[in-house]
């Protein structure tokens, strides 16, 4: 019997010929990914059993993103703690400040994912790197310590659900717009604790942009991680980052899914997910003249430097209504740069934008643009839920790039062709 990528990568890691669904199995790492809550939650773990040498300490990077640049003495101690842990652990992926930005877009960016690379992190957006054709997914902070410490964990081989989008994706519709609609489709429990694996010759035509945020999003249907095959688009994207040569796995023509899901793109509007859920997505027709108080574009979802170059291009010439705030954080410094080279950042700044730091404090809502009682966001984010980025009573809309600047500008969400 045929085995899928994600079988694959497991197999190779456990180093056995093949597995199937339901094996439990041991696997070796490549990489052990923390950042500034969960590696900080990880370390107190390890002070209970001792502190013990990390075995993999070689295969630990440390990113702090969350609660930077550091909102309080509480989280700058935080950050602290772990700067000195790493500086005597010999973690050498160590990135703060002006290095690091969103974890999950700053190791693509960096050249540190490759395929076939098997990533477990403390966060659950680790599934990004999916998107490179690496089995990625994110794990508590206990699980994390004993990562950390053994270099390797051991995990269920899942089921996986196949979804393959076929036809030509319309004007203004992006890999944010189809994976709101998937999970729309499936639900925010349709992949629990299974695989997804995204294919078919749509997901091929997207830029690395999209498939990452179509990958991010995986976890929003509850899935342990989703995932595409590598392709030369991918190697060219790695070609000038990453030393490493990585391994392409694909799927057999005779594996077996729990389920199999057509979708034709052809008639998928912009689409906005109402509160509470990421599964609550309508088309922006439907969702159009809803007020807003603030706009933010930025996460490990829409943050890169595409999405900044689709908000410059609705934004240029216009301004943020005045009733309303606009946040765009850039994801990683060097994502920054290169807004600040192509002239985005003054497209922004001349629309009235605020122009924030590399921070995952927005998405969060942990500091950087937190909303109050009653106020309304309209986020590129991927969650969407009961006081997520603030208030219990405050709501988040999710949507894309495109539909967050147009809105930006009318003060209510709006379809960007109405603008351009």
């Amino acid at each position: 019997m045929g085995m899928t990528i994600s079988q694959k990568i497991l197999a190779a890691h456990a180093n056995l010929q093949s597995v199937k669904s339901g094996d439990i199995v041991s696997v070796k790492l490549d990489t052990i990914l923390g950042n500034d809550i969960s590696a900080f939650m990880a370390l107190e773990e390890l002070e209970k059993i001792g502190r013990p040498p990390l075995q993999a300490a070689r295969d630990i990077i440390l990113v702090l993103d969350h609660f930077t640049p550091n909102k309080d003495i509480g989280t700058a101690e935080q950050c602290r703690v772990l700067r000195e842990f790493a500086e005597g652990a010999g973690i050498e992926q160590y990135f703060e400040g002006g290095r690091a930005g969103i974890e999950h877009a700053l190791l693509p960016e960096a050249g540190l994912v490759v395929p076939g690379d098997l990533i477990v992190g403390g966060d659950s957006h680790t599934c990004t790197y999916g998107a490179l054709g690496a089995f990625a997914m994110g794990v508590g902070s206990t699980d994390l310590a004993a990562a950390m410490v053994l270099g390797k964990t051991w995990l269920k081989v899942f089921e996986t659900i196949r979804i393959n989008c076929y036809g030509i994706l319309g004007e203004w519709v992006g890999g944010k717009d189809l994976i709101l609609y998937t999970i729309g489709k499936i639900g925010t429990d349709g992949a629990l604790g299974k695989t997804i694996e995204f294919c078919g010759p749509t997901v091929k035509s997207l830029d690395v942009e999209d498939r990452l945020t179509m990958a991010n999003m995986a976890v929003e249907a509850g899935a342990v991680n989703g995932i595409m095959e590598p392709d030369p688009v991918i190697k060219n994207f790695l070609a000038d980052r990453s030393r490493r040569k990585g391994i392409y796995f694909t799927t057999d023509s005779d594996a077996t899914y729990e389920q199999e899901l057509d979708i034709d793109v052809f008639s998928i509007a912009p689409q906005v997910a109402l509160p509470p859920s990421p599964g609550n997505a309508v088309s922006v027709q439907e969702a159009s003249g809803i007020k807003i108080n603030q706009v933010f574009i930025g996460s490990c979802t829409n943050g890169r430097i595409g999405d900044l170059r689709v908000a410059a291009k609705v934004l240029n010439g216009r301004k943020v209504d005045s009733r309303i705030r606009m946040l765009i954080s850039p994801a990683t410094p060097g994502i920054y740069r290169q807004a600040m080279e192509e002239g985005l950042l003054k497209i922004f700044s001349e629309a009235e934008a605020v122009i924030l730091p590399p921070s995952c404090g927005v998405c969060f809502g942990g500091h950087l643009g937190i909303l109050a009682k009653g106020e309304v966001c309209l986020s590129t984010t991927n969650r969407n839920f009961k006081g997520r980025m603030g208030h219990p009573d405050s709501k988040v809309y999710l949507t894309s790039p495109a539909v967050a600047a147009a809105s930006a500008v009318r003060g209510e969400i709006t379809h960007p062709s109405s603008l351009i």
